[in-house]
């Protein structure tokens, strides 16, 4: 079926399928016939790319090649593409990807289900439509409910990190510091290498592979001493907190908790506190976002803008002092 020009506004857009692939886009026009012909260019080009360009021979296997060599986040991909070998591109549709997911973690939860068998799949693919080898694929991730996780507080994160040192864990008190007092996500953490930080500086590169991307984190004084106990030759590729991934943490990280008498939080729930306590501190929400390492305010504002319990916060309209109260639980990020 040929592509339908619509009209939005005043620009014509297409969409319609072709080759058994969803077609949609912007003609980026307000005159229709212009619109009409930008819809069959783009109707002809996918036939050819189905019929005798990259996309009619091109296999999974190529495409995670080419994904590889691009420097993408590789965390799964191992399995996947065992599974995959040379599939063709096009013959994988988003209900194959779900039943691959299944196949592959059969004991896995959905959120596993979403990010170790749908997110990398559909990263590949869709990266090969970055380079025009391919049509784009959607795929419909499995439902997930939302868990609350509690911020840590500096109390909390103080007790810990005392823990830690008291039974000879400066990595570990190290770490706790700097999730809480930069927002990095727990792997971003552990992946930090020597030739990442400045101590005289105050500074350290993080790299973001969530949302790959970069950005450099102010170190507060408490975080810089942190670094400086921890004992290391301090070698640029040496791995600063000595753990070989996210993963690693977790058994001795509950093993403080326990020896500390504190409330059993997870790593990334420094990262909660860290935007949860900046905004409490009356930070703005996009300085919170650009500090923290995240996107747009509207996720800053989702998952960390808590809500005081005091009923009588409006009196702040007529200059009474405000106490905060304490923050409802949310769903972290």
């Amino acid at each position: 079926m040929p592509l339908k020009v619509t009209k939005r506004g005043q620009i014509w857009h297409y969409s319609g399928t072709v080759a058994g692939r969803r077609l949609r886009g912007t003609t980026e026009t307000a005159d229709k016939r212009i619109a009409e012909r930008v819809a069959s260019e783009a109707e002809t080009k996918a036939w050819q790319s189905h019929l005798d360009g990259p996309g009619a021979t091109l296999t999974f296997a190529q495409a995670a090649i080419a994904y590889r060599q691009a420097g993408r986040d590789d965390r799964f991909l191992d399995a996947i593409e065992d599974h995959w070998k040379d599939t063709l591109v096009p013959k994988i549709t988003g209900e194959a990807v779900r039943q691959m997911a299944r196949k592959l973690f059969p004991e896995g939860s959905n959120a596993t289900l979403n990010r170790q068998g749908i997110v990398p799949t559909q990263a590949i693919i869709n990266y090969a439509s970055e380079l025009e080898w391919c049509a784009r694929i959607k795929v419909k991730r499995f439902k997930v409910s939302a868990k609350t996780k509690t911020p840590v507080t500096r109390d909390w994160v103080e007790k810990f990190a005392s823990q830690a040192l008291d039974d000879n864990l400066q990595h570990l008190a190290a770490l706790c510091l700097f999730m809480f007092g930069t927002g990095a996500r727990r792997g971003e953490a552990c992946a930090l290498k020597w030739g990442d930080v400045e101590l005289f500086k105050k500074t350290a590169v993080i790299n973001q592979t969530k949302i790959e991307h970069q950005r450099i984190a102010h170190l507060s004084p408490p975080v810089v001493a942190a670094l400086a106990n921890i004992p290391s030759n301090r070698k640029p590729d040496d791995l600063v907190f000595s753990y070989a991934s996210g993963e690693s943490v977790g058994q001795v990280w509950k093993n403080v908790i326990k020896r500390a008498s504190i409330e059993k939080l997870s790593p990334h729930c420094c990262r909660h506190g860290f935007a949860t306590s900046m905004l409490q501190a009356g930070v703005d929400p996009k300085t919170v976002a650009v500090r923290g390492g995240w996107k747009d305010v509207a996720t800053v504002m989702k998952y960390y803008a808590h809500a005081m319990d005091d009923p009588t916060v409006t009196d702040v309209l007529f200059g009474t002092n405000l106490t905060q109260g304490k923050p409802k639980k949310n769903v972290s990020n």
